[in-house]
C-alpha cells in the first residue's frame, strides 16, 4: 500500500453566523489598544481538510484549523511531496521526514498543525485498511464510555449562562466550563464581574458539578496571582491558560501559588514543548489539540510522557481525532465537548463540515469497535453554505 495523492481543500463558511458580544471571551489580544472586537482575531470560520488516497483506493481524512489557507500552501508546497509513493504504515518515519524537513522555518504553529493534518489521514487509512477504529490501533478500549464535560459558557448575560448551565445539566452533565469576559484592561469592574460570573454558575450547577474556568490567555502574570485567592472558594477543577503560552514560568508560579490546579497546552505545539512544562511544573492538567501538536503519532508519545509525570490529558475541543487518544490511555480520564451549534467562534464548523461525530449522553460519549478508522465521513448536507477551494 502506497499513498497516491495528496488533497488539500479550504472549506470558508459563508453562512449564517452569531454576531460577536462584547466581552464574550478574554483573550490574548484584550491588552492591546483596539477599534474592533478583540475576540476577532481568534474567530475562524474556515477549515483544511485533507484526503490522502493510496494505490489500492482508501482515503484518509484530516483536518487543521488554524490558518486554514497558509496550512494548505504548506502542504501542497512542502509536506505532499515528502509522503507521496510512501508506506503509510511508515508512519514515524513520515512524520519525523515533515517534522525535520521544514524545522528550519515550522517546528510550531500552523506547520505542526499541517503536519497534523497529514498524520490524521493517515492513521485514518492505517484504521481502515485493517477494519478497525483507531484507538484499537492506539492501545485499545481502557473505558467502556469517554465522560465529557460541557464547554460553551461565553461571557453573556449572566440569566443567559445560568439558563444555558441548567439546560445540559438537565441533560446529564456533571461538568462545565465557562470563559470570563474580563482582563486586567477593564480593571477592577471587571474583577467584579468575573467574580460574578463564576458564582451564576455555582448558584446552578452546585458543588457536587465539576467547573472549569477559561481565561484563553487574557489575563497577564500580575492579573492572575489577583484573581486566584478569589477564585479558591469557588473550587473550581482547573484555571485554564491564565496567561499568554510562551510565558512558561509564568504558568509555573501560578501553578504552585494556589489550591487551584493550572491547565494549558491548546497552544503548545511539539513533544519538547510539553516536556519543558512538565519539567517546569507548569500544568498540572495537558491540553494538547491532536490537530495541532502533530497529529496522531506525536500526541501518542506526549500521553505517555504525560502519564510518566502523573499529570493527566484532557485534550482541547472534543473532536474524532482527540477521543480516539483519550479512549486509548488511562493517562486521559475525559474529553471536552460541544454540542453542534450555529457558527459563532467557529470550531463549530468541524460537525458542518464531518459526519460521524458522537453525541453526548448524560454525560458521555462512546466510540464504536465496529466503525474503522477515525470514523469520519464528509458531511454533504452543508457543502452550498461553503466557498470551497482547491
Amino acid at each position: 500500500m502506497k499513498i497516491k495523492s495528496v488533497r488539500a481543500r479550504v472549506f470558508e463558511w459563508k453562512g449564517k453566523t452569531v454576531p460577536p458580544q462584547g466581552n464574550f471571551c478574554s483573550n490574548a489580544m484584550d491588552l492591546v489598544y483596539s477599534n474592533t472586537e478583540s475576540m476577532s482575531t481568534f474567530r475562524f470560520h474556515s477549515w483544511t481538510v485533507v484526503e490522502i488516497e493510496t494505490d489500492d483506493g482508501i482515503i484518509g481524512l484530516g483536518n487543521v484549523a488554524l490558518a486554514p489557507a497558509i496550512a494548505k500552501a504548506i502542504i501542497d508546497q512542502y509536506l505532499t511531496p515528502l509522503v507521496l509513493g510512501q508506506d503509510p504504515w511508515d508512519y514515524e518515519y513520515l512524520w519525523q521526514r515533515m517534522y525535520r524537513a521544514t524545522h528550519a522555518w515550522g517546528r510550531k504553529g500552523v506547520t505542526m498543525a499541517a503536519i497534523s493534518a497529514i498524520d490524521l489521514a493517515i492513521w485514518d487509512i492505517l484504521g481502515k485498511s485493517v477494519n478497525k477504529p483507531v484507538f484499537k490501533l492506539l492501545g485499545g478500549r481502557t473505558k467502556e464510555k469517554i465522560p465529557v464535560y460541557y464547554s460553551k459558557l461565553y461571557r453573556t448575560n449572566l440569566d443567559e449562562m445560568q439558563a444555558e448551565a441548567q439546560k445540559y445539566k438537565d441533560e446529564g452533565f456533571t461538568a462545565f466550563k465557562m470563559r470570563f469576559g474580563y482582563g486586567p484592561a477593564h480593571l477592577q469592574k471587571g474583577v467584579a464581574e468575573n467574580l460574578k460570573s463564576v458564582e451564576a454558575i455555582r448558584e446552578v450547577i452546585g458543588y457536587d458539578n465539576d467547573l472549569m474556568l477559561e481565561c484563553y490567555m487574557g489575563w497577564n502574570l500580575e492579573y492572575a496571582k489577583r484573581m486566584l485567592p478569589k477564585l479558591e472558594k469557588f473550587e473550581p477543577r482547573w484555571l485554564e491558560e491564565p496567561v499568554i503560552a510562551d510565558d512558561i514560568d509564568g504558568y509555573a508560579e501560578l501553578n504552585q501559588l494556589s489550591s487551584i490546579p493550572i491547565s494549558g497546552g491548546e497552544h503548545e505545539f511539539s513533544l519538547y514543548g510539553f516536556k519543558q512544562l512538565l519539567d517546569k511544573k507548569a500544568v498540572s492538567v495537558v491540553q494538547y489539540d491532536t490537530n495541532r501538536v502533530g497529529g496522531i503519532t506525536a500526541a501518542h508519545k506526549i500521553n505517555a510522557l504525560c502519564e510518566a509525570y502523573s499529570v493527566p490529558v484532557i485534550p482541547h475541543a472534543g473532536q474524532m481525532h482527540n477521543y480516539h487518544l483519550t479512549m486509548s490511555t488511562l493517562a486521559s480520564p475525559m474529553s471536552e465537548y460541544f454540542p453542534m451549534f450555529d457558527v459563532e467562534v467557529g470550531n463549530e464548523l468541524f460537525y458542518y463540515i464531518f459526519d460521524g461525530e458522537p453525541v453526548a449522553e448524560n454525560g458521555f460519549v462512546q466510540l464504536d469497535d465496529n466503525k474503522p478508522g477515525l470514523g469520519l465521513t464528509m458531511k454533504t448536507e452543508f457543502l452550498d453554505q461553503f466557498n470551497i477551494i482547491e
